[in-house]
């Protein structure tokens, strides 16, 4: 088994519960002026992705811990899920890294960047949900 990727028994549970809080989150999202808060936008819609992410792990009867869990979740998906192209396992590696500046180094995002990622983030959201549903 890989570092950092643990076999569970899939958790139908609580990946229902986090899907829940991920719409939450997205509703909230779609209530901020995302030009005056783009770096809480920004690190939103990453964690969205971690969470759906993580839901699939769960469904899959896996988890991450440790150092580099983030990143684990992002090879698993690319690893077991042929579906997502480089460039939105990219994106998703992307999200991480400005997420982690804006986590830890007080970093500022443009507005364009979400301008110019937005509709690529909400097509990657989409396909998660896709395949959640259908192991629901």
């Amino acid at each position: 088994m890989e570092e950092g990727l643990i076999k569970t028994a899939p958790d139908r549970e609580k990946a229902k519960s986090i899907l829940k809080m991920v719409e939450t989150t997205l509703e909230m999202i779609e209530t901020v002026d995302s030009k005056k808060f783009t770096s809480h936008v920004v690190k939103d819609y990453y964690e969205v992705l971690r969470e759906l992410i993580t839901v699939i792990l769960l469904l899959d009867g896996y988890k991450t811990q440790g150092e580099g869990a983030h990143k684990k979740l992002i090879e698993y998906l690319e690893k077991n899920y042929g579906d997502f192209r480089g460039h939105e396992i990219s994106l998703i590696d992307d999200l991480s890294v400005v997420r982690n500046k804006i986590a830890y180094n007080g970093f500022f995002v443009q507005d364009d960047y979400l301008e110019r990622k937005r509709k690529d983030i909400l097509v990657l959201i989409e396909k998660l949900r896709v395949i959640i549903y259908k192991k629901l």
